[in-house]
């Protein structure tokens, strides 16, 4: 049976509209699939986990995916390389030099690798005795570029297996698993691994999103990703190079594939990634592998202290990096990158504290943009809301923010819902940057209000209660294409000064016993360092538009207007001052509701007074 894509099931009963922006598009046929494909999929992947109910024992819970997750990219991989084993077995016997049998096998296969064994899952039973070894030799096979089941160290689950005396039962359970791309499509696929994954960690009492990001979040940042791009994406014979630095099982990467060739079938792209996690690479890798992509484009290791593509610039970049993760480990290697590397390195403009390292990502993707001159490069980031706020002045945060800002590299924030992700239910967004806006969008930014843009799931998936809707995600992205003309309650367009803020130091006097103050040899008076106050002083305080330029005269403004008049003996001391940027995202969406009328509440009190006092009447009788 085909297995189809799909949108929610929630999403059937309220089509969102067409826009030319968005390129979403409706199709009824598509919404009476909706229920089979969701069903379709868990039970592919439940299938699949039950096939765990047979370590059980010699396995414990957190052990499964060893064994369960190589085997379920070795059969979709056996599938893909049946129709041409023997004529790889035939190539591999006349060409000895490996780099020449892997041209020759793109030759005659179209694929970027093969597997020159004599085993698959066709005969690897027929041997009782030899089964582990003939396994073995299958896995050691593989083209050089396939080296995903090292990373799961399989060989020596399949020796653990084979002393158990699972291996043949798990084995012939796997050989009755169907992933042939015609049955399974390779989206599909994907969803079935997270499907796994999540089930894997809950049975581990570990937490799935570490793993994954859900596809609802995906495909909103992708749509808003592209959304200025749209356009450009029709042209025939294009080539784009997306790339995730946290690539995860590739899911950001699949889905921003789907959008791009669904606008354009004959767009050629390149996808890259890297990924530090050995299970979620080897899984991202083998997808990549099965749709024929170049495997080399998927890295195993560190971003933030070993940038697998250095030098390389892509015209997409998105990723979904970890909320909160303590970098000190890496602290001394992105240090000494940053003092070698100069003015123009990656991470040049600040470095954020140590216990929270999202922001290092940020820097990383905007860095990887491709340049202006080059055609411009956008990036999208899903990222929690201390990024926005954290840091005071001249911190390393604020000095990010303030050099992203001055760039003009923000081009949009999005709040999403709460309860969007499986292993949280805080406040997320969506930055998306790029470094060669639109003329209309030049020296603004916008911020969307979404977390309205919801529907409730019928059984919550860990911390995840939400999902966003096609109707949901259409709407976000119409205010987005909106901009200045959006629904004001959801959308805010400010100018990237409108950020900027000065932080400056009030002192007043120290005094001696008489209440006189205490000058110094120049006959100042000595500032009291426990009356010694600072405030936050916007660069557009009294309706100003002359930004960091006009420090002296706003400054000197808000201070006689709102420091003056309390403390009159108070002064600035204009040599502490520093400058900061924050995102207020929450202010500037906050929306007065007047308390009720004290009868109304009085009235209430008295109800409830009343309710009480019945009560001891019926505790004393």
């Amino acid at each position: 049976m085909m297995f189809y894509d799909a949108p929610a099931a929630a999403d059937c009963a309220s089509p969102p509209a067409r826009t030319a922006r968005t390129g979403l598009r409706w199709a009824s046929d598509i919404c009476r699939r909706v229920i089979l494909v969701r069903s379709l999929v868990s039970a592919l992947g439940s299938f699949i986990w039950s096939i765990a109910d047979q370590l059980r024992g010699p396995y414990r819970p957190n052990q499964y995916g060893n064994v369960i997750l190589p085997l379920t990219i070795l059969r979709r991989l056996d599938y893909i390389l049946e129709p041409d084993r023997d004529t790889v077995r035939a190539l591999a016997a006349k060409y000895d030099n490996p780099n020449r049998l892997k041209i020759e096998v793109k030759k005659a296969t179209g694929r970027q690798f093969y597997n020159t064994s004599n085993y698959s899952f066709a005969n690897l039973l027929a041997d009782a005795d030899g089964l582990a070894d003939n396994l073995a030799d299958y896995i050691d096979r593989f083209s050089p570029d396939v080296d995903v089941f090292q990373y799961f160290d399989f060989k020596k689950e399949i020796l653990a297996l084979e002393k158990s005396g699972l291996l043949r039962e798990v084995i012939t359970s796997f050989k009755a698993v169907d992933l042939h791309p015609d049955v399974v499509s390779n989206a599909d696929m994907g969803d079935a691994f997270e499907y796994i994954i999540r089930k894997f960690n809950e049975a581990a009492n570990e937490t799935s999103g570490d793993h994954y990001t859900p596809r609802d979040a995906i495909r909103l940042l992708v749509d808003l990703l592209f959304a200025e791009k749209d356009a450009d994406l029709t042209e025939a014979d294009i080539v784009r190079a997306l790339y995730d630095p946290t690539a995860g099982t590739g899911g950001m990467l699949a889905l921003a594939e789907e959008h791009l060739l669904a606008h354009n079938p004959g767009a050629k792209l390149r996808l890259y990634g890297q990924e530090y996690n050995p299970q979620s690479y080897a899984i991202c890798k083998s997808d990549l592998l099965a749709k024929g992509y170049d495997a080399t484009n998927i890295a195993f290791g560190n971003t933030l202290t070993d940038d697998a593509f250095k030098g390389r610039q892509f015209d997409f970049c998105m990723s979904n990096p970890p909320y909160g993760v303590d970098w000190k480990q890496y602290a001394k290697a992105v240090t000494k990158e940053r003092d070698e590397a100069g003015p123009y390195g990656r991470f040049a403009p600040g470095l954020p504290a140590t216990s929270d390292g999202q922001m290092l990502f940020l820097l990383h993707l905007a860095h990887k943009m491709r340049a202006p001159e080059d055609g411009g490069g956008r990036t999208g980031i899903v990222m929690n809301g201390s990024p926005l706020f954290n840091g005071g002045a001249e911190s390393g945060p604020s000095n990010i923010r303030k050099w992203l800002l001055e760039m003009d590299l923000v081009d949009a924030i999005v709040a999403l819902p709460t309860n969007m992700f499986f292993n949280t239910g805080i406040a997320t967004y969506i930055w998306i940057l790029d470094n060669s806006k639109q003329p209309d969008r030049r020296g603004l930014v916008q911020l969307i209000d979404g977390t309205a843009f919801w529907t409730k799931m019928r059984k919550n998936l860990g911390s995840k209660g939400r999902e966003i809707s096609d109707a949901d995600r259409a709407r976000v992205v119409e205010l987005y294409s909106d901009f200045t003309e959006a629904d004001p309650d959801y959308s805010k367009v400010l100018r990237t000064d409108e950020f900027g803020y000065w932080t400056i130091t009030v002192e007043r006097p120290l005094l001696d016993e008489s209440r006189n103050p205490v000058v110094d040899r120049k006959g100042k008076p000595k500032p009291d360092t426990k009356k010694r106050d600072t405030e936050n002083v916007p660069f557009t305080y009294g309706g100003s538009t002359a930004g960091a330029a006009g420090k002296i005269e706003v400054i000197q403004a808000y201070f006689d207007a709102e420091v003056k008049p309390h403390v009159p003996d108070a002064w600035i001391d204009w040599a502490k001052t520093k400058t900061g940027y924050e995102i207020a995202f929450t202010r500037h969406f906050y929306k007065y509701d007047s308390p009720r009328p004290l009868a109304e509440i009085d009235a209430d009190l008295e109800k409830q007074v009343a309710k009480i006092l019945e009560l001891l009447r019926e505790v004393e009788g």
